[in-house]
């Protein structure tokens, strides 16, 4: 079993903000699958899960917000028994270009608050992403900028990011591996 775990912060005041693209882009899976989130309180987030071809996966958007993302990963993979290699979160990346879709196999938390949760809490580095550019304002403070809502044009710039997550997330779940599903679908 797959887990495909999507980043934010919860809240109607954090809906539409460069923190949350990682919630954005597994709604956007979400819909296009006609699946439907559930407030799991043991697993402190919201759960679903689909059966895509035989292949089983669940999503999650954790609700501790971000700085605590690690302990609700923790929990589904403490109780499904999923192991680290069926792991990939999906999260906003500073350090490019608003909409600009990266694949990683592993790597350093980069300054990300919910990557270093998850690692504190799993004890490792090696889980597979999707980081989707927010950009990085020259004037302002980072813990200000990831809180700012995407403007009307980056929205519809991000539609093309969310349509590679999807098809990203589908050849996941469906078994393909890793590396080519990194050099389909990561922003060139």
């Amino acid at each position: 079993m797959k887990l495909i775990v999507g980043l934010g912060n919860p809240g109607k005041d954090y809906e539409r903000t460069r923190h949350n693209v990682g919630f954005m882009a597994l709604d956007g899976f979400a819909q296009k699958h006609s699946i439907e989130f559930k407030l799991e309180p043991k697993f402190k987030g919201m759960l679903a899960t689909i059966n895509l071809n035989g292949n089983k996966a669940l999503l999650l958007k954790p609700m501790t917000y971000m700085n605590l993302s690690g302990e609700s990963v923790k929990a589904v993979m403490s109780f499904y028994k999923i192991n680290i290699e069926d792991i990939l979160v999906i999260s906003d990346d500073l350090d490019s270009k608003t909409a600009r879709v990266r694949l990683r196999a592993n790597g350093s938390a980069g300054g990300h608050n919910g990557h270093k949760s998850i690692m504190m809490n799993l004890k490792t580095e090696e889980y597979k992403r999707i980081k989707i550019g927010i950009d990085r304002s020259s004037v302002i403070p980072v813990v200000d900028w990831v809180l700012q809502k995407f403007s009307s044009d980056e929205i519809l710039a991000l539609q093309n990011s969310f349509e590679k997550s999807t098809a990203a997330i589908e050849d996941f779940i469906n078994e393909i591996p890793f590396n080519k599903i990194a050099s389909l679908y990561s922003s060139k």
